[in-house]
């Protein structure tokens, strides 16, 4: 079986990976005080990447796993922390269940004008989509939510927020759930500085009262779009995490064929030798990973979840090897700020942290496939 790109998506590979070349300043993420750099944003807008995450229906170009392995892997190669998988969850969640008032921001989101966060974790979830404490009821044609949001990313910058929350039902069953469009204006939200670049906020809905035509999609029946949209995002975070694992491996390599003990290299000594090729061999399998999860996006719902799982499982498990392979290899020059190691093993360790940890997705595969 071969998995090369087609023309198109091998144009659109080589293009970003150049263009971040020249915009990805690695210094100024790590020592500016921006989140992240909107010159950068304008250079991925401008170069319509955003639109490769959409359908040609939407508006876009892609829209296909495949697009997103693209778009994300150089953005990991790069270790650019731009809000792409914001726009790519909340920004499909519109296109799919907007009405015409809604569907109207698409084609200021793929034009990079529009920024967007997606407001679904609550503290003490734990990585449980369905786990969702937010009400929201309403009064008279309004809708009035009530709740608290945790780690919603890229929050303080969006202009709009998706937001979810119970209409009916229990806290913890996937029946009830409805979504919600929503000005960041119109909420309280704390913000602050995530690891490795970007930013999040915690989210204190008191009582915040919307038009009836916020609502996204049927009242109570949002879950299984949920679901896909953190199917995407968890998909394209592989993939991101693939790049970065590439340039770790790239840096480390580079680092032993040029560090010299004993006079020769320490590539050259059988241990270090031995570490690397486990590692190439484990980057591999996360490559498998993501090529699978990105051809199982549109599967059934049971078939898509289980790669879904299986892919961020051994994705946090690599990723894991990785950081702590590389900073062993390095020396204390791997940690520092002035080393570029330093900022992807950020990025990368930041992979276990959302979407759900190694332990969480190896539970859940276990439990899809005993179902």
């Amino acid at each position: 079986m071969r998995f090369e790109l087609t023309e198109e998506r091998q144009m659109l590979q080589d293009g970003l990976r150049r263009m971040l070349a020249d915009t990805v300043n690695l210094k100024e993420i790590v020592e500016g005080d921006a989140p992240w750099s909107q010159a950068t944003w304008n250079a991925l807008a401008e170069m319509g990447v955003i639109g490769a995450l959409f359908t040609e229906d939407q508006g876009g170009f892609g829209g296909a796993g495949y697009d997103l392995m693209v778009v994300f892997e150089e953005l990991g190669r790069a270790g650019a922390p731009e809000p792409l998988i914001e726009s790519l969850i909340a920004g499909r969640l519109i296109a799919e269940l907007g009405n015409a008032g809604q569907t109207a921001h698409v084609e200021e989101i793929i034009a990079g004008g529009t920024q967007l966060a997606f407001a679904h974790s609550e503290p003490g979830a734990r990585f449980d989509l369905s786990r969702v404490a937010t009400t929201a009821r309403q009064d008279g044609k309004d809708w009035v939510l009530a709740g608290r949001k945790s780690v919603v990313v890229n929050a303080g910058a969006a202009d709009y927020l998706v937001v979810s929350a119970r209409t009916a039902g229990d806290i913890d069953v996937t029946d009830g759930l409805s979504l919600f469009l929503v000005p960041r204006n119109a909420l309280d939200l704390l913000d602050y500085p995530l690891t490795g670049g970007g930013s999040a906020a915690e989210l204190a809905l008191q009582d915040v009262r919307l038009p009836g035509e916020a609502l996204l999609g049927e009242a109570g029946h949002a879950f299984p779009q949920i679901e896909l949209a953190v199917a995407r995002g968890i998909a394209a975070q592989c993939a991101e995490a693939l790049g970065m694992m590439e340039r770790i491996r790239d840096l480390t390599a580079d680092y032993l064929q040029s560090r010299t003990q004993f006079g020769q290299p320490l590539i050259k000594f059988q241990a270090l030798a031995f570490r690397m090729a486990d590692l190439l061999i484990e980057i591999e399998q996360v490559r498998s990973a993501a090529i699978n999860i990105a051809g199982h996006l549109d599967a059934d719902r049971t078939t898509r979840e289980i790669h879904v799982s299986a892919a961020k499982e051994l994705t946090c498990r690599v990723a894991k090897q990785v950081v702590e392979e590389a900073i062993q290899m390095h020396g204390g020059i791997g940690v520092t700020q002035e080393y570029d190691l330093g900022h992807f093993v950020q990025r990368l360790t930041m992979v276990h942290h959302r979407f759900g940890d190694a332990l969480f997705h190896r539970a859940r595969f276990a439990g899809l496939r005993a179902a």
